[in-house]
């Protein structure tokens, strides 16, 4: 038998330690007719005592093992795949003027299409990231496309029916919103904290920059075929990235890929030897503890986890106030400077520069942070390294910057292209801020991303549902200037919480019980700035 190393919970770039129990059992050679190299698990392989399933070093089914190449095909899908739902929020904004005519309703009833639509987003999170956690990202990630391509499909055929689009709306939000929070977990899973930056910012940008492409092609479609073709669009989208998904996107999870290899491991040796995945060594609850556990986690974060509630009233602020230009800038450029579908899209071409700008700070993000690990004595840079100045904190000033100065010269005497670049400034601090928090949020919380994340999109949705509403009201009643500076006061209020993480974010994570902390680095981490240590706390399963 070959030299026998311990497995651990941690993926490692060099050379493994020697295991001080030799394990007199090759888990592999029993259960492989093929020739592979040797896995040693520890425990004895009884039902007391079964051998403990974890990654081996360099594992191949290891996601973090996969090669550069499919990682990034599997981003790449991932993020076609969450710009395409997003992107389907906005187009059908596109079409209001001349749906709200020939369904003979008034413009607040056509806006609640947007509305429904991206409470749906809510909702959805509510059950998908609990699910991913409990039985994989990739098979929630096929069922819930699968029914958001349907219910796409339900809207191209019954576009003369209110009530059925309205519905269709609600359960294309729901059911799309599944990649919003197990995409950016996947990302986790396949990419260590120093190589997943671009990655995650790739991600973290596609939910707003979908929204801004939206009225932009919406309003030509519309101009050119009709407002009904909007969701033959949306279905075109929502099939390709079904079938992209279900190509080039694998599982990712690193519990149910354990799990699965420890259940193969069992039935091949005719149920004789016993195998626990090692994140299942704790099975003391039952189903429904674990259920309620994990059904409710996004919520306990909420209430429990400083750092969840300020990143998500931040991110549901800045998200609400994008949706709610979406029902401002027809009030301002199409109803005030009398622009027509096609040239209100075209307004929001600021925003969509700003954000591929501030996109383009990502290289920066990522030496600060690089140089963060190379100070740091474990190898390893603390989450806050993600936040670290200037571009993330230039970002929180820039969004309130943007907002004042669209609100200043929305006035139709001031030229058109004065407040589109005022918008620039907005989306640039989107882009910055979103990419760092995503990226804080990965690294705090790890394998509980999932509903981490859900917790943001959750607000973040009911803000986005719930403030078009109320932008016709308030720009009757304050005008465009006092209520855009509305949505600029929110976001200069939430300006110093980067510089609250930086200051003392390590503080508050070391409160938490499930949030990463420093002290639970494996030795390994200090040799190489490539080890990514795994989360010791337990994912329950059922």
């Amino acid at each position: 038998m070959s030299t026998e190393w311990e497995s651990t919970s941690t993926v490692c770039d060099h050379t493994p330690r020697p295991s001080s129990e030799l394990i007199q059992f090759d888990a592999e050679k029993q259960v492989s007719p093929a020739p592979s190299p040797a896995r040693t698990y520890t425990g004895s392989g009884t039902l007391q005592d079964p051998f403990v399933v974890d990654w081996d070093l360099h594992d191949t089914e290891n996601p973090l093992s996969f090669n550069n190449c499919k990682k990034w095909i599997i981003t790449s899908q991932l993020a076609f795949c969450t710009w395409t739902v997003s992107f389907s929020s906005s187009v059908y904004s596109g079409g209001l003027e001349y749906m709200a005519r020939d369904l003979h309703i008034s413009d607040n009833v056509a806006i609640l299409g947007l509305s429904l639509y991206v409470l749906g987003f809510a909702l959805g999170p509510l059950m998908f990231a609990p699910m991913g956690e409990m039985y994989g990202r990739r098979l929630v990630f096929f069922i819930t496309l699968a029914a958001y391509t349907v219910f796409q499909l339900e809207g191209c055929l019954a576009q003369s029916n209110l009530y059925a689009l309205l519905s269709c709306r609600l359960f294309t939000g729901i059911f799309g919103s599944s990649p919003l929070v197990n995409a950016p977990a996947q990302i986790s899973d396949i990419w260590n904290a120093r190589e997943r930056g671009l990655a995650s910012a790739l991600y973290s940008i596609m939910p707003f920059l979908g929204p801004i492409i939206g009225p932009i092609v919406g309003g030509y479609v519309v101009m050119k075929l009709d407002w009904h073709f909007n969701f033959w669009l949306m279905f075109i989208f929502s099939a390709l990235s079904l079938l992209s998904g279900a190509i080039f996107t694998p599982e990712t999870y690193a519990p149910v890929l354990l799990r699965r290899r420890a259940s193969k491991l069992a039935r091949q040796s005719n149920g004789i030897v016993h195998y626990v995945s090692v994140h299942d060594l704790d099975r003391s609850k039952s189903i429904s503890q674990v259920m309620f556990s994990n059904f409710s986690r996004p919520f306990v974060f909420l209430v429990t986890e400083p750092i969840v509630l300020c990143v998500t009233l931040y991110i549901s602020i800045v998200y609400g106030t994008l949706y709610a230009l979406f029902a401002a800038f027809p009030i301002v450029f199409q109803q005030h400077r009398h622009f027509t579908s096609a040239q209100g899209g075209l307004a929001f071409c600021g925003l969509g520069a700003g954000i591929i700008v501030g996109l383009a700070s990502t290289p920066i993000q990522n030496r600060l942070y690089w140089k963060a690990i190379e100070k740091s004595e474990t190898g390893r840079a603390a989450p806050e390294a993600r936040v670290i100045p200037p571009p993330s904190m230039v970002g929180g000033v820039l969004i309130p910057i943007g907002l004042f100065w669209f609100a200043f010269t929305a006035s139709p005497s001031v030229h058109l292209l004065v407040p589109i670049f005022g918008s620039a400034f907005f989306g640039m601090g989107i882009a910055q801020i979103l990419q760092s928090l995503t990226s804080y949020l990965m690294d705090a919380y790890e394998l509980y991303f999932a509903s981490a994340v859900a917790s943001t999109i959750v607000l973040r949705s009911v803000c986005a549902a719930f403030l078009p509403q109320v932008v016709p009201v308030m720009f009757t009643r304050l005008g465009d200037e006092a209520a855009m500076s509305v949505f600029g006061a929110l976001g200069l209020v939430c300006t110093p919480i980067p510089f609250l993480f930086w200051r003392y974010g390590r503080w508050i994570r070391g409160k938490s019980s499930v949030a990463f902390k420093e002290s639970s680095l494996d030795p390994c981490s200090q040799m190489t700035p490539r080890c990514e240590t795994m989360s010791e706390k337990d994912v329950e399963h059922p």
